[in-house]
């Protein structure tokens, strides 16, 4: 035999051994496969008549345990959902009473706005004042109630 010819079985058995570790791990990937659709369908419900007693309870016990993951996540997520509505609530109220705030000092048509009205009511003659002083606080006092932003 020639160096060539050796050179010709060496690189033969080479390329046979790849090929038989190639399909070794073939076959293991395949048969993981088939086992995990094998495993789906069961906790899907399917193909179920040939497992034993002892295959159901522990399929049982394995369903059991994710949909007891699946109902805490799900109760987190509602209690995320509810934190994030109070958030949404509170600012919402705080946005109100600084709008109803805002109201309450609006300039009246003689130029005046409600706080000068009520330091005029406060100084001097209350008698005087009496009539303009009750309404513009009746009114806002009614404002506030009305739209439900009273302090409490």
């Amino acid at each position: 035999m020639h160096f060539n010819d050796y050179v010709v079985v060496f690189i033969r058995r080479v390329w046979f051994f790849i090929f038989k570790l190639e399909y070794g791990d073939y076959a293991r990937l395949n048969n993981q496969v088939e086992e995990a659709n094998r495993q789906l369908r069961h906790m899907r419900g399917d193909d179920l008549q040939g497992l034993t007693m002892e295959e159901l309870q522990q399929l049982e016990k394995t369903l059991e345990t994710g949909l007891r993951r699946v109902l805490h996540r799900k109760g987190e997520q509602i209690m995320e959902q509810i934190n994030d509505l109070r958030k949404k609530v509170m600012e919402m109220t705080k946005t109100g009473k600084q709008m109803v705030a805002e109201s309450e000092t609006v300039v009246l048509e003689d130029g005046q706005s409600s706080d000068s009205i009520t330091n005029i009511s406060e100084s001097g003659n209350s008698r005087e004042n009496d009539d303009c002083s009750d309404t513009s606080l009746r009114l806002g006092h009614h404002m506030t109630k009305v739209h439900g932003f009273d302090d409490q």
